[in-house]
């Protein structure tokens, strides 16, 4: 099986001209669009690498047919995951149907299947653990920010001080995914946290902030994560956003209404939201196991 190229040993792969002109108006749709830093990034790659697999073609005259030969074959040489064959495929349709207009029929690809997984939920007492394993109070406060308010690590990082309201007890989450605001509470906990943190570091413009003044990076928090993770003894398998998915999973456990929680979340759809009812135990406790049962009768 050979290795997928990673996104800057597929950005130094030449293209022709012809090729490299079909990308820039690509990459310019998406900025007219007011797409994410993080979707031009990941489409321009995929688009990228898509050309460099026909050598010497105009994409424009490239068939359905040759593409689904050519997808079929990266699978087999790379086993894509269902994701990463869904964001190709996206990213192909993209300049196919946005950029040159083409019916949608006729680039109809066929997307992946993928696994439906549940979240790895995290006990009340193991983030508690969490925050109180992370000496440094800045870092235990972007931990404590997340699970407060169920933000996602993009949140969490342009997060500005301005968007903290103390006197609302609210915070505002400005262009949040899908280019949406929205208001999440504000825990009180978090902000007497905040206070201690702003008098000891004084950031200026975002409530995180590197030592020269800029936006504190995510790799930074994903780092941060785990070592928390490790130094708490947690065993389960849970990444930083994974503390958005326990402020959900506990507030619908502790009888928060879904559509309030679909509301903080910023979910477009309630089927997102569901899921949640998936993992929390509000039912379950209800549930005796047929082995409890079984025991109880002897």
């Amino acid at each position: 099986m050979k290795a997928l190229p990673s996104g800057k040993q597929v950005s130094q792969i030449l293209l022709e001209p012809m090729q490299l002109k079909a990308l820039a108006a690509y990459l310019a749709l998406i900025d007219l669009k007011r797409y994410s830093p993080a979707t031009r990034r990941s489409y321009g790659t995929a688009f990228r690498y898509f050309l460099s697999g026909f050598p010497g073609r105009k994409p424009s005259v490239i068939s359905k047919a040759e593409i689904m030969d050519w997808l079929l074959r990266q699978q087999k040489v790379h086993d894509w995951s269902g994701s990463y064959q869904n964001l190709m495929i996206n990213a192909i349709k993209f300049f196919y149907e946005q950029l040159l207009k083409r019916p949608r029929e006729e680039y109809d690809l066929p997307r992946a299947k993928e696994p439906h997984l549940l979240p790895n939920i995290l006990s009340v007492e193991e983030v508690l653990r969490l925050f109180e394993c992370t000496g440094n109070r800045k870092h235990r406060l972007l931990l404590m920010l997340a699970y407060s308010g169920g933000l996602r690590i993009s949140e969490v990082v342009n997060l500005e001080l301005a968007d903290v309201d103390s006197r609302r007890m609210v915070i505002h989450l400005r262009a949040a995914k899908g280019k949406r605001d929205r208001v999440v509470m504000l825990s009180e906990v978090f902000l007497e946290e905040l206070r201690e943190y702003y008098r000891r570091y004084r950031p200026k413009r975002w409530v995180f902030e590197g030592q020269t003044g800029e936006r504190y990076s995510v790799r930074s928090i994903q780092l941060v994560f785990r070592a928390a993770v490790k130094k708490a003894g947690i065993r389960k398998r849970i990444t930083f956003h994974g503390l958005r998915h326990c402020f959900a999973t506990h507030l619908l456990e502790g009888g928060t209404d879904l559509r309030r929680i679909q509301e903080l979340l910023g979910h477009r759809s309630i089927k997102t939201t569901l899921r949640y009812t998936h993992v929390a135990t509000t039912d379950l406790a209800k549930v005796t196991s047929p082995l409890d049962k079984a025991k109880q009768r002897k």
